[in-house]
């Protein structure tokens, strides 16, 4: 606990010494008067300080949503009830992060003796994360308004901040394509039927003539087809590169963040349709896991589990990462790797270790492209400069294209997509693997 003077002390001996100024004592006899009213100053900043209400007497809570969605809106109440016989004034403020954009972090008010008062504001968070509130500081007014006392007070919650789900209309979009091949007809981008038997049923003209099954036709006399839909109860996992290649930023943002809505995107559309998915999240070693399932909470499970993690500034290890990935699911399943195509990182650590998963697993490797790169590709040339900038630009998307195809001579589906559209080719992806029966 600290003692501390107000601004109406500031204002009272700005008003004394003024008034010192123009009196017409001696120039020494002000200095003694001066120093006596310094003194008389101190003593009732102390006094007054000391005669403010007791810490105990107060209590403080600050409540707010456990969750919060970057970019939305969001509000923060405290409340302060007081046990003192007298009203009290305060100045409070909290430990907000600026990156929570809080329209108000101090408050100064006046609490009635015996009675409860409520301040609230508004944050909107920039980016995700998980912020913890420990204390707020308090400084309590004296009766005369020249002295505060001032202590922290403890006040620990959590806010958990979210990453926005931006591609959630693409992910609606892609359910709505999904759910038409469940019930056995076809897209509007062709991607085909089912392969799950559903049931038989009476030819007709618009069914196909392969799909005639003829012990039913010779039973009953009639042409009967066999009717299929989108397999069920299959697995995806997704499995998130944290390392070094995904701190560059695209478009504004470090490409987590695009893989992030990505991997939102694709849980969102899997576990509606009726799959499993899951998340197995890895840079140096594994960070977080979410075990596969089909529950009505997946989502947020997964969203969980991701959203505090930031890109680590060292090297991802691609084969112990596909190894603990094949210990734990040893079934056929999708894998999505959601990382970057830099070739040297390819090349060194990603090549060496896909042959643990392509043997059992269907594998997409899942990545976003810079548009400044290919802009500067096909910039004019003025400048010395350009030249050297446009040189580079069109030396990386050849070794992006070069590493693509050679992923894709592999086995490995590649889906490198411009900001704003992963997440829409991911879930094609994943709907055109689910229609051909791939998974």
């Amino acid at each position: 606990m600290s003692v501390l003077p107000t601004r109406r002390l500031a204002v009272v001996l700005v008003a004394i010494a003024g008034a010192l100024a123009v009196s017409p004592l001696p120039a020494v006899s002000l200095w003694w008067v001066a120093a006596v009213v310094a003194a008389i100053g101190v003593v009732l900043v102390v006094v007054d300080a000391l005669s403010s209400v007791p810490a105990a007497a107060l209590a403080f809570e600050r409540r707010h949503p456990p969750v919060v969605v970057a970019e939305s809106t969001a509000e923060v109440e405290w409340t302060v009830a007081s046990d003192a016989r007298r009203s009290v004034r305060l100045l409070v403020a909290d430990e907000l992060a600026p990156s929570l954009r809080a329209t108000a972090r101090r408050f100064d008010v006046r609490v009635p003796a015996g009675d409860v008062v409520r301040v609230r504001t508004r944050i909107s968070p920039l980016r995700r994360g998980r912020f913890d509130l420990d204390r707020i500081s308090v400084r309590v007014v004296g009766p005369l308004g020249l002295g505060a006392r001032q202590r922290d007070v403890p006040l620990r919650s959590v806010l958990r901040v979210h990453p926005p789900f931006r591609s959630r209309d693409e992910a609606e979009l892609a359910i709505r394509r999904g759910r038409i091949l469940d019930i056995g007809l076809r897209s509007a981008r062709g991607l085909g039927t089912g392969t799950e038997f559903e049931q038989l049923r009476e030819y007709g003209p618009d069914d196909e003539f392969r799909r005639i099954d003829w012990t039913a036709t010779a039973r009953t006399g009639r042409p009967i087809v066999r009717t299929f839909r989108a397999e069920r109860n299959q697995t995806v996992v997704a499995v998130l590169d944290t390392g070094r290649v995904m701190a560059g930023r695209v478009d504004g943002v470090p490409r987590l963040e695009h893989a992030m809505d990505a991997l939102t995107a694709l849980a969102t559309v899997s576990t509606r349709l009726g799959d499993r998915c899951g998340l197995v999240a890895f840079g140096a070693d594994v960070r977080a896991e979410v075990p596969p399932a089909r529950r009505r909470d997946q989502v947020g499970r997964i969203t969980e589990a991701m959203y505090a993690l930031e890109p680590e500034l060292n090297e991802s290890d691609y084969p112990s990462a596909f190894a603990h990935v094949v210990a734990r699911h040893r079934r056929r399943a999708m894998l999505v790797l959601l990382s970057d195509l830099l070739e040297p990182a390819v090349e060194d650590s990603l090549l060496p270790g896909l042959p643990l998963i392509t043997r059992t697993h269907l594998v997409v490797v899942a990545g976003v492209r810079d548009p400044q790169v290919e802009a500067w590709a096909d910039a004019p040339v003025v400048t010395d400069d350009d030249v050297y900038r446009r040189t580079a630009a069109t030396t990386a998307l050849v070794d992006r294209r070069r590493t693509a195809a050679r992923l894709r001579g592999l086995g490995v589906t590649v889906v490198d997509a411009p900001p704003g559209q992963l997440a829409r080719r991911l879930a094609d992806a994943y709907l055109l693997a689910k229609s051909t029966g791939r998974l």
